[in-house]
């Protein structure tokens, strides 16, 4: 599990730091380009809420080895694409797996385990997921010069196939399965209203944003996400109980995992490009600028679950947007001539704030919440988060490319705005975070 898992964030990750090589390599902007992250972000969010759907059906092991054996095929097709049309096709299969393959390893992990073991389990595991997105841009980037774009997508390929051979031999088959009614007009309707609002800012920026296409496009992902809400309210099994969002403590910690996910996802797309573009970094220096912030998170998870033993999570949930604000803020201000270490330390301060966010924010989502609604709690969350990111990272490069095509002569500018963007999200986060702190001292 660990195998798949790792392989699915680092995929992820690693790709980011080829992003100007694959604009000379394609010629094309980042308003296209953008579908190489956006896509994958898109259908894990969409997949994600089909997990427990599928080991239900077909069983844990199952599940996991069909969708590492996809995500290991869809490597090999990205490492092959001949343009970016195949590219992102192939980024989308890898979210798709991976969608399943991260939620599936805490089913996995919680039924092998026994009680008295499942804390160093989730110990090793939390680690493994904090380490691969540190490590994972350096080596990118280092395969990057070396080999070309190609290799990056190949890196996964040996972890997969031994995270096939032992999942085969190790992991448990279920001995009951059921046929458990899947929610396909539910699941039908949230791709389409995805799909037709993430190409809104796309087709705006081509056409206008009052073209017919645009309204049509804008319209129509409003009616399907709507469509999606009033169909989930009277689902016998939905994908996602509207009914938590009822909630005042569960609806505030979704909305700051929307802005995490617009700050997490965003600025990860836009650092390594800045780092490469404005900073004239290689793709292995601005690897390893990702390097000092991924171990400050995995460190900052710690101190930040600690403190959330000790106070109410609300004030913890506040620091955290407050630092990742800053972190922007002060990148909004950086250049070419910034240097290297400051540059790493703004980025350490916003994964400072990020990695005190994650336990909080688990926390206060579901201090409100029992019994069956509990259970629902954490897969809400995740895909709160993981619809920011598609949509923070979505937006952030059409605005850049348009940025860029506006002040051409200053380029370092367009990327300072969409930090500043990056910015505003999070001060706006802290207003729900802050009435969840409120909350708490009136209960």
């Amino acid at each position: 599990m660990m195998l798949g898992t790792i392989s699915t964030i680092l995929s992820a990750t690693i790709v980011n730091v080829a992003f100007p090589a694959l604009i000379a390599e394609f010629h094309v902007g980042h308003d296209e380009l953008q579908w190489i992250a956006a896509g994958y972000l898109a259908a894990m969010t969409a997949t994600m809420l089909a997990t427990a759907w599928l080991v239900q059906t077909v069983g844990e092991r199952m599940a996991f080895v069909g969708m590492l054996a996809l995500f290991l095929a869809a490597s090999l097709l990205a490492a092959a694409s001949w343009n970016t049309n195949a590219l992102i096709a192939a980024r989308v299969l890898q979210g798709a797996a991976a969608g399943v393959l991260q939620p599936l390893t805490m089913v996995v992990l919680f039924r092998v385990f026994p009680l008295d073991e499942r804390g160093r389990a989730m110990a090793l595991y939390g680690f493994g997921i904090v380490l691969a997105p540190a490590i994972g841009p350096a080596i990118g980037g280092t395969l990057l010069d070396a080999f070309g774009w190609r290799s990056i997508f190949l890196l996964t390929v040996p972890s997969c196939i031994a995270g096939l051979a032992l999942g085969m031999r190790t992991l448990p088959t279920q001995a009951r399965l059921s046929r458990v009614r899947f929610d396909v007009v539910g699941w039908l309707l949230l791709c389409a209203s995805l799909i037709a609002l993430l190409n809104v800012p796309v087709e705006g920026h081509s056409r206008g944003f009052a073209s017919a296409r645009v309204l049509a496009l804008l319209t129509g992902g409003f009616v399907l996400a709507a469509g999606f809400v009033y169909w989930e309210r009277r689902a016998r099994s939905p994908l996602l109980p509207i009914a938590l969002f009822r909630h005042r403590m569960f609806a505030g910690a979704s909305i700051v995992a929307f802005a995490y996910g617009i700050g997490l996802f965003g600025s990860t797309y836009l650092v390594p490009v800045f780092a490469q573009q404005i900073a004239n970094y290689d793709a292995s220096e601005a690897g390893w600028l990702l390097m000092p912030p991924g171990i400050a998170l995995a460190f900052a998870i710690v101190v930040g679950g600690r403190l959330t033993d000790r106070i109410h999570a609300a004030p913890i949930i506040i620091a955290g947007l407050a630092l990742f604000a800053v972190s922007s803020l002060l990148l909004a201000f950086s250049g070419a001539m910034t240097g290297f270490v400051l540059l790493a330390l703004w980025l350490v301060i916003g994964r400072v704030g990020l990695g005190m966010l994650i336990p909080a924010l688990n926390v206060a989502a579901v201090e409100s919440l029992s019994g069956t609604e509990l259970a629902y709690a954490s897969a809400a969350v995740n895909f709160v988060r993981q619809l920011g990111g598609a949509i923070g990272v979505n937006l952030l490069a059409v605005i850049l490319e348009w940025r860029l095509g506006a002040v051409p002569a200053n380029p370092a500018r367009a990327f300072h705005e969409c930090f500043a963007i990056v910015t505003l999200a999070f001060a706006l986060a802290i207003v729900p975070a802050w009435f969840m702190r409120a909350r708490a001292d009136r209960t």
